[in-house]
């Protein structure tokens, strides 16, 4: 759970900013949520959160 919080608080943030430097509209940005509401849905969703699991246990192992 903590993962997933964290992806959505660093997408949140990446979108604040591109809306700001005006790469990103706001149109462009609602397509975006849309969509991934729409494939939270899908059959494809526990294999999106089994890739993110598995990579983030990857990312969380790495030692500087």
């Amino acid at each position: 759970m903590a993962i997933s919080i964290s992806v959505v608080v660093l997408l949140a943030i990446l979108t604040v900013i591109f809306m700001r430097n005006g790469s990103l509209k706001f149109s462009h940005a609602a397509v975006c949520v849309l969509l991934g509401f729409y494939m939270a849905g899908t059959s494809l969703a526990p294999t999106i959160h089994n890739g993110l699991t598995a990579t983030a246990d990857i990312v969380s192992s790495l030692k500087p």
